[in-house]
């Protein structure tokens, strides 16, 4: 399931462990209750009781001051560290081990239609105010430094920063 993968996730940020206790511990964290409607909501949509999955976006919203569109889709081992103030447009895809800090949006870029969306890799750290907008792809493993503009490619290995966001570093791995 992958609820349990983000709870592990989680728990291996906060505690550098994916082990029971550390799973439990995160239950009452920052955040949690974002992922978890998150996923309730993912799982009714794709059931197709969309009413009950934008419900329950809409719970999120209220509860987390976190906005998510209807058709994101996030692979396992999702995060939202600090969820208020994240919007994510409904397009958005990501990948495997995506951690969002506060005041995150990951949004569209409107030049023409269809509207673009980013896509994101996997092992993506988001740091707080970051921006990740239009028809993009952030590569896997990849920093984004607080309050970065991303609006172009990111390649593998990367850290950016800055507005507007720059590589500053690309890891040989």
């Amino acid at each position: 399931m992958k609820i349990l993968k983000d709870l592990q996730q989680k728990a291996y940020c906060y505690y550098e462990k994916k082990d029971q206790k550390s799973v439990l511990r995160v239950l009452l964290a920052d955040g949690t209750s974002a992922n978890v409607l998150y996923r309730m909501a993912r799982f009714f949509i794709q059931c197709h009781l969309g009413i009950i999955g934008w419900f329950l976006l809409d719970v999120n919203k209220f509860l987390n001051g976190c906005v998510i569109g209807r058709g994101v889709e996030f692979d396992e081992g999702l995060v939202f560290m600090h969820p208020v103030g994240v919007v994510i447009n409904g397009g958005v895809k990501g990948g495997k081990n995506i951690v969002i800090e506060s005041g995150v949006v990951i949004g569209a870029a409107k030049n023409g239609l269809p509207v673009q969306v980013p896509v994101l890799g996997n092992d993506v750290f988001i740091g707080s105010g970051a921006k990740i907008l239009g028809g993009i792809t952030v590569g896997n493993n990849v920093k984004i430094g607080a309050n970065a503009v991303v609006v172009k490619n990111v390649p593998d290995n990367a850290t950016v920063v800055g507005i507007p966001g720059r590589v500053v570093q690309v890891d040989e791995e």
